[in-house]
């Protein structure tokens, strides 16, 4: 429906559509507001939704977003969400070649399990342990500060009282992270796997000054308060299908194919542009929260941008025939492909694609990680193709930012894509071609995206997966009041702009990235604390 149908003023408008513009409009409405969300895209959940991406093949894939675990169970209850997720019964295998042969790090399937794969690899208990004592620190601080992303903004103080560990504090907070790498572990292998965390979507060195690469690990092993990882029942559409669901009934007014053109305000009251099919129309709100970048809020708001962002993966979704054999025969492929599949990742290849990366070159060993959503829930795959064994396949590449692609990025997409493949072939009993699916029209059953394609479609700035750096979950000691869209603190709830009425509630907020719906629900609470209805 058009936006100025049935109200021409709101308690809230929503600016974008996506998983956590959703959340807040659902708990605003559920709390007797009137609320309308304003989406550009003919369909809302941003980067998180399923899609049929191979033409005549009955399998929604998750396109961009693919697992989930800093949603916080809170969401779900508090807005009634019929939405699950299953824990993989395998957390991650890594192939490798010993001696010349072919062998593999497989961590889960109980203690025992990964305890002898931990010895076969390295050769001793040493690693093993390590692992154990590493896991363990970083899951006491999961449980101690994953609880907070939904309470009030924290100060770094008060946050490191709560962890209460300054090993801990130290490690994860302060200290590069490729110190406690190398400090703690020995095997070349063992080390990329930890390292790995730390660079989802995040360009930088292990011993990165800046501490990107921390503020990435901590914010992979801290969700949920144990760190896990789980897969979408239904892939990551059913959870946005469900908040959308969970919104309209609860009163809000959801209008797709309504871009947000400007946003006027004076602190008190605003007024919100829009442009559709037919032409511009207005909008009046006591509150505006802006599910988008914090460089889409500058220039809706009329500020000067931010320090621009840049993305640095490469997403691949497939559709194959069958799971490839492995060179490594003690695995079984529907165990390796099952958690997470660590490809090129060793640290020193790690630090050598960074390396070659941040000289302007594409990776020559591109580093990766695999999944197979469909053996946790073949749910995302019709019978038919169930029956005929059918498995998908979902690829993150590392450290490719979106300058290697700004000359020619179907090119380079196709070239990186090619290496990509021959890193995994290289552990492969066969080519990965040989099991890829072929659509309606004939073609492979295989999709790459740079961050120039996210870019251009989600209109993620620079391709960029978080919006923005992550940030700490804490409010610095000394600034408190410094604003979300400056890369300050955010106020209270880490939502806050230097507009007192406009709110950012999307992944560049304070404890915003990944999905989660914290930045929704702490835009929500911010909004509910300041207006009595």
């Amino acid at each position: 429906m058009a936006a100025h149908e049935g109200h021409r003023a709101y308690d809230a408008v929503i600016v974008g559509g996506g998983h956590n513009g959703l959340v807040a409009a659902a708990y605003l409405a559920r709390a007797g507001r009137s609320v309308l969300l304003l989406e550009r895209l003919q369909v809302t959940g941003g980067a998180a939704v399923s899609t049929r991406p191979f033409t005549g093949l009955d399998a929604r894939l998750s396109r961009y977003s693919y697992l989930v675990s800093l949603l916080p169970k809170k969401i779900v209850r508090d807005l009634g969400l019929d939405f699950r997720v299953r824990a993989r019964t395998i957390s991650s295998y890594t192939p490798a070649e010993r001696a010349g042969r072919p062998t593999g790090l497989l961590v889960g399937g109980g203690q025992r399990r990964t305890r002898e794969s931990f010895a076969r690899l390295t050769g001793s208990d040493a690693e093993y342990q390590a692992w154990q004592r590493f896991y363990g620190l970083t899951g006491r601080v999961a449980a101690r500060v994953f609880p907070t992303l939904t309470e009030p903004l924290p100060t770094r103080a008060e946050l490191r009282r709560r962890v209460d560990d300054e090993e801990a504090w130290r490690t994860l907070f302060e200290e590069p992270v490729g110190v406690a790498i190398e400090d703690r572990f020995a095997d070349d292998l063992v080390r990329g796997v930890v390292l790995t965390d730390a660079l989802i979507g995040t360009f930088a060195d292990a011993h990165d000054p800046e501490l990107r690469q921390n503020r990435c690990f901590l914010y992979h092993v801290i969700g949920g308060g144990t760190g896990d990882w789980d897969v979408p029942v239904g892939g990551m559409g059913a959870l946005t299908g469900a908040l959308v669901g969970a919104a309209r009934a609860a009163g809000a007014t959801l209008a797709t194919g309504h871009e947000v053109v400007r946003i006027d305000t004076d602190g008190t009251a605003a007024e919100v542009t829009y442009r559709t099919a037919d032409g511009e129309g207005t909008v009046a709100a006591r509150h505006v929260l802006v599910n988008a970048s914090p460089r889409e809020l500058a220039a809706l708001t009329g500020v000067a941008p931010p320090v621009p962002a840049e993305g640095a993966q490469l997403k691949v979704n497939m559709l194959l025939t069958r799971l490839p054999r492995l060179r490594d025969t003690s695995v079984d492929p529907r165990e390796a492909f099952a958690g997470t599949f660590h490809i090129a990742e060793g640290y020193e290849q790690l630090g050598a694609a960074h390396a070659q990366a941040a000289a302007g070159h594409l990776p020559a060993e591109p580093p990766s990680e695999i999944y197979c959503h469909s053996l946790t829930d073949p749910t995302i795959l019709g019978p038919a193709l169930v029956e005929r064994g059918y498995q998908t396949l979902t690829l993150f590449g590392l450290h490719t930012p979106a300058r290697l692609f700004d000359r020619d990025n179907d090119g380079t997409r196709d070239e990186l894509l090619k290496a990509t493949v021959a890193q995994l072939d290289a552990h492969l009993a066969e080519p990965l071609a040989d099991c890829l699916a072929t659509d309606a029209d004939g073609r492979p059953c295989i999709e790459a995206k740079t961050p120039l394609d996210l870019e251009r479609d989600l209109r993620l700035p620079g391709g960029n997966i978080f919006h923005r750096d992550l940030s700490w979950p804490y409010a610095d000691d000394a600034d408190g009041a410094d604003n979300a869209d400056s890369g300050g603190s955010g106020g209270r709830w880490g939502v806050a702009t230097r507009h007192p009425n406009v709110l950012l509630c999307g992944a560049g907020a304070v404890r915003g990235g990944g999905v989660s719906g914290v930045p929704g629900h702490n835009a929500a609470m911010a909004v509910l604390e300041t207006t009595s209805g």
